[in-house]
């Protein structure tokens, strides 16, 4: 395995992450979540990216993020190449990738819902491509009975036997329960680690499955990292963004990493359906999750009555409108608000990633003919034609269309506007269970 990194991925991980090479202290002036987030913010009102502070001419850049970041903090970081060059040869020699949320093949699940929240860096190993494979996520309390196992074990069987991913964090108890139990019975599962991502992926049990492209490891902290509690309670939210149901099989009241991963999803992020289990011993958290807004797991026994549960919507199946586009009559837009450069002139979104897919990715087609009438005489008549291109390879793999507005920056009225257009013309087709789109089979290797 060779690990290559992008240029503006190489500049992400010197600025955030500690690079500690086997055991050591991580760097005191590693930019916070929140710091980089800002930062990255400055960069693209800049129209400049994060490669570009690495570049020969970088000191006139840095200068000019100051107001964000102080300038000798910024140049320290940058100045720990060696320690780089060190640690990417031990993630080379585990089979460890790494990519930033500036890189093509960064996850889009986690562009389209968690956007400047999702990682700025995910460490992985196995195949990537499960991470798009969205599925059933499995969360549980630590410390459970037997009988929860069992339950868990039941649930892992079920979700292998329905060909979807299961989705879970790996830790102890009842996540643990569910992945094995998957994998066992030739499922995938996506495991979404807070800590010892190195270690858990060198483990006997784990390296089978991990080559046979059944089992995929990642996590948004360094590889060598320890167990942290607000490590673990942040990546809940990956959780549940990696996914498209959600099943809470025990948890405490108002305490405890899954209750908290719950209770965001229910009140804040609105990502999926989240179930609560609805047999065996009473339980006050799964109760009290109830009163939220969670519901019954309905106890499904086969593959047929499993996919059910997936088309249930969750409490908000919307993302609010984040754009100034206005909708008029033909699917078309009226340029306006504070984004609505990015997809015309900038090109460029969070980090300076590319709206559109890197040319190494298959090429999703020219647009058919009937999309190219009438949208050349007038700005939101260049604007679809644009959006256009930028559609059909966010589709290749099928997204909602909340997703499709939340990667483009647009409302959820608008998406929904020139996904159906698109549909019509035939350039896109139309899924259910659940409602998705995604390019027609038949577009994808056109020139």
């Amino acid at each position: 395995m060779t690990l290559t990194l992008s240029p503006n991925t190489q500049a992400i991980l010197l600025l955030t992450a500690p690079l500690i090479a086997g055991r050591g202290n991580p760097t005191p002036d590693l930019l916070t979540p929140g710091e980089y987030k800002r930062l990255a913010r400055h960069l693209r009102e800049l129209q400049r990216q994060p490669a570009d502070l690495v570049s020969p001419d970088a000191n006139k850049l840095l200068y000019a993020c100051r107001s964000v970041i102080d300038v000798g903090r910024l140049q320290r970081l940058l100045e720990r190449g060696f320690l780089l060059s060190q640690v990417v040869e031990r993630w080379q020699a585990r089979a460890i990738w790494v990519v930033s949320r500036a890189d093509a093949s960064y996850p889009r699940r986690l562009k389209a819902r968690l956007r400047e929240d999702a990682p700025a860096v995910l460490y992985g190993c196995g195949e990537m491509s499960l991470l798009e494979s969205g599925g059933l996520a499995v969360v549980g309390s630590r410390h459970v009975d037997d009988v929860l196992v069992d339950y868990a074990m039941s649930i892992g069987r079920l979700a292998a036997r329905a060909r979807r991913t299961l989705v879970s964090g790996g830790a102890r108890g009842i996540d643990q329960a569910a992945m094995r139990e998957a994998l066992e019975a030739d499922g995938r599962v996506c495991g979404v680690l807070s800590d010892s991502l190195e270690k858990t992926a060198m483990t006997r049990e784990h390296r089978k499955h991990l080559i046979e492209g059944r089992l995929t490891l990642v996590s948004p902290y360094d590889p060598s990292a320890g167990f942290n509690v607000g490590n673990a309670m942040q990546r809940n939210k990956l959780i549940y963004a990696l996914s498209d149901a959600a099943l809470v099989v025990s948890s405490d009241v108002n305490k405890g990493g899954t209750w908290a991963g719950a209770v965001e999803q229910l009140d804040k992020l609105k990502f999926v359906p989240v179930y609560v289990r609805s047999t065996g011993e009473p339980s006050p958290g799964l109760d009290a999750l109830r009163g939220k807004g969670a519901l019954a797991w309905p106890n499904p026994q086969d593959t047929v009555s499993l996919d059910t549960v997936f088309n249930v919507p969750p409490l908000d199946s919307t993302i609010p409108m984040q754009t100034g586009f206005t909708l008029i009559a033909g699917g078309n837009a009226l340029v306006g608000g504070e984004h609505s450069g990015d997809l015309e002139s900038h090109g460029t979104g969070i980090d300076g990633e590319a709206i559109q897919a890197s040319p190494e990715e298959p090429s999703a087609g020219k647009p058919a003919e009937p999309a190219m009438q009438d949208t050349v005489a007038t700005p939101a008549g260049m604007l679809f034609t644009a959006a256009t291109e930028s559609i059909q390879r966010l589709l290749i793999i099928p997204m909602k269309d909340a997703e499709v507005a939340a990667a483009l920056e647009i409302s959820t009225t608008q998406a929904k506007a020139w996904l159906q257009r698109l549909t019509d013309e035939g350039i896109l087709e139309k899924r259910t269970h659940p409602t998705r789109y995604a390019v027609k089979q038949r577009l994808l290797f056109e020139s």
